[in-house]
């Protein structure tokens, strides 16, 4: 098998390469980041939740979820925070190192390749040669 794709026989490719120097640094994922602070901080709310003595106006569900509500908020932003600060560490590691960039470029031919005989028209062309067939009884 080879790696390079099959091409027509009368395209050309022109590959150019030119040497680059580019910047690898590691850079973390926000998502999770905010994610975890947000199950971190629902945790806390469950905590305090169940460490103060029970009020009669409200039950404990009612106050997991206010709690929840605010513990979630908070912990989406510290978890921003923390990946913004981890970003910003990161970012004075950066290695630079040598690249390649490689352009192909496709010349196609100037007039379209022969239709073959007994090849069907693509989709959408109209066929100079159209068969009709009429059914004559005598």
């Amino acid at each position: 098998m080879s790696d390079t794709p099959e091409q027509e026989p009368d395209e050309t490719r022109e590959e150019t390469v030119t040497p680059a120097e580019v910047r690898v640094r590691r850079s973390p994922r926000y998502f999770r980041f905010m994610v975890t602070g947000a199950v971190l901080f629902a945790i806390v709310a469950l905590i305090l939740t169940f460490s103060f003595p029970e009020n009669p106006t409200y039950d404990r569900g009612s106050i997991f979820g206010f709690l929840l509500a605010i513990c979630a908020v908070v912990g989406i932003a510290l978890g921003a925070v923390v990946a913004l600060v981890l970003d910003r560490t990161t970012a004075r590691r950066a290695r630079s190192v040598q690249a390649d960039r490689i352009d192909v470029r496709v010349t196609e031919p100037a007039s379209p390749p022969a239709r073959r005989e007994g090849s069907q028209p693509e989709p959408g062309t109209s066929s100079s040669t159209q068969s009709t067939t009429s059914d004559t009884e005598s």
